[in-house]
């Protein structure tokens, strides 16, 4: 192993992000499991970056990755629920 290659740890949470409809807030946030003082403040952080924009704006694929970002340094498993299918 080198020292980049970190051991794998198992995840300390799941989160789901679930898109609401055309009307802010736009954006909700559930958890199966985790600690709940970790998956709020991992709530705020996302509300913060997606609470105004709906998925089809421009914005929403730089704050997604981020949102992404967020989650694998916190060790979460994070789905995505856009109401459509992804292709």
């Amino acid at each position: 192993m080198t020292e980049t290659e970190l051991p794998q740890e198992p995840p300390r949470g799941h989160v789901r992000v679930v898109y609401l409809g055309p009307v802010a807030p736009h954006w909700d946030l559930q958890s199966d499991f985790g600690d709940r003082a970790m998956v709020e403040g991992f709530r705020d952080r996302m509300q913060a970056r997606l609470q105004l924009v709906p998925p089809h704006d421009p914005q929403f694929r730089r704050n997604r990755e981020r949102v992404i970002r967020d989650a694998e340094r916190e060790n979460l498993l994070l789905d995505w629920d856009l109401g459509v299918p992804e292709s």
